[in-house]
């Protein structure tokens, strides 16, 4: 059942197939263990995928439709990054979700391919970069991937699953040495990053920790509890949580709302509006609620806005569980369309953007991004940076804010809406690169100060 899933959801033409996978296990019922192998043959797909597709291009027959591709995608990504599953039960597992949703004609393929990768693969590396597999302990005899010193982005694409695209902008941007140092971050699953809300942190680390134990000890849920440590963050309100985490987010800390969930990156940028009691703020594409919520923490009166009831929904459960509701007012609507004619002492823009600092947690966000999607998304956010520069009082400052490393999206972008609008000036700019040991995402915020 749980591969045939892992086939649906990614054959559903989803653009973020992460964020279907608890849709799709509740749909059928899933236990915590199976959603757990879902969510990980999902993730190594997506992260992997081209590497996947290269694998897939050399060692099948012909040029197999999507949707066998798709299983065999799914069979290789248990082959190399779902170590706890035994081979043969993979291959088996894939065999028969292909019978079930192609027939069994198609079977005696997927399973001579398989085989025929089991056979071939070798333990360890061979130190030939065309021949190994970057983020997986096997290699071939024979090269697989283009070679990294003729085709750089290619192989980039090959055996790190960064999109051609991509690694030709960063290499340009950043030298060929960092674009492969980002894409070789980007293959795994960020560590989770906590805040802590209120209370001293060291305390709230401690409290945390003995969480932990005592259901390691007690048995209960201990599979959720394995392996799961805290360490600094480069911000002193941030614990980075790695492991095994997801016992942390049933701890009283959380529920009660002295913990959240929030990226040293996302928080910075919420701070660098310096928001204070008394004033005014308008949040533009509010939700989920983390930097909204900085923001009313500061005794700071806010208008959270996003486009649809669901996001708002998510935005209210946030603020609800940090106790923060009686300082937001929450408004649906599309930009600032139903603001009237409000001014505010500041807006905070945390723009819809590319997700390229955050391609370790959003890796859906690599196989997304193309020239035209880019050329329509900048137009999109110069109109929100437009309009919320419009809501700003004579004075004030407007704080943009993505999770993008995309010049086009940050800097030009600020520099040309300067270049067009008199009496704004930019005040401060920060950019930064995702890696250890802090931040553990990438992004870019600025102020812009509205000029008397």
């Amino acid at each position: 059942m749980v591969r045939q899933l892992a086939w649906e959801v990614l054959r559903s033409g989803s653009l973020a197939p992460m964020r279907e996978v608890d849709y799709a296990a509740s749909e059928v019922g899933l236990d915590a263990r199976d959603r757990s192998l879902l969510r990980r043959i999902i993730g190594s797909e997506v992260r992997h995928r081209g590497t996947l597709r290269a694998l897939v291009d050399h060692f099948a027959r012909g040029n197999p439709k999507p949707g066998l591709r798709t299983h065999l995608h799914v069979g290789m990504a248990q082959l190399f990054w779902c170590d706890r599953i035994p081979p043969r039960a993979a291959v088996s597992e894939v065999v028969d979700a292909t019978r079930r949703t192609l027939g069994a004609s198609k079977t005696t393929y997927v399973n001579g391919i398989l085989r025929t990768v089991l056979r071939e693969r070798r333990p360890g590396h061979s130190g030939d970069p065309r021949c190994d597999l970057v983020d997986s302990p096997w290699h071939f005899d024979k090269p697989v991937f283009h070679d990294p010193i003729e085709h750089p982005y290619l192989w980039a694409e090959d055996a790190l699953s960064l999109p051609a695209v991509l690694a030709k902008r960063w290499g340009k941007r950043f030298g060929d040495e960092r674009m492969f140092e980002l894409a070789r971050y980007f293959q795994t699953e960020p560590p989770l990053s906590l805040r802590v809300v209120s209370g001293d942190p060291a305390a709230v680390r401690t409290e945390l920790e003995t969480y932990i134990a005592e259901h390691q000890a007690t048995g209960k849920k201990a599979e959720d509890a394995i392996s799961c440590t805290l360490r600094p963050g480069g911000h002193p309100s941030i614990w980075i949580a790695e492991g095994e985490t997801g016992l942390l987010l049933e701890a009283p800390a959380f529920h009660e709302g002295r913990v959240t969930v929030q990226g040293e990156t996302a928080l910075r940028a919420a701070e660098l509006c310096a928001a204070q009691a008394g004033e005014t703020w308008l949040d533009l594409c509010a939700a989920p609620g983390g930097k909204t919520a900085v923001l009313a923490a500061t005794g700071a009166k806010v208008v959270a806005v996003d486009v649809s009831e669901s996001k708002l929904g998510r935005l209210h459960a946030t603020l609800d569980r940090l106790h923060l509701l009686d300082n937001v007012e929450l408004v649906e609507s599309d930009g600032t369309a139903a603001l009237g004619e409000r001014q505010f002492d500041g807006v905070l823009i945390d723009a819809p953007c590319s997700n390229t600092g955050v391609l370790g947690a959003r890796p859906g966000a690599r196989w997304r991004f193309g020239k035209a999607s880019q050329r329509e998304l900048v137009e999109l956010q110069y109109r929100l940076l437009e309009q919320g520069a419009e809501r700003v009082r004579p004075g004030g400052r407007l704080v943009w804010s993505t999770c993008s490393l995309e010049s086009d999206e940050n800097a030009q972008q600020l520099r040309r809406f300067i270049e067009a609008h008199a009496g704004w000036e930019l005040a401060e700019s920060a950019e930064h690169l995702p890696g250890l040991p802090h931040p553990t995402d990438g992004g870019s915020s600025a102020v812009l100060k509205r000029l008397s």
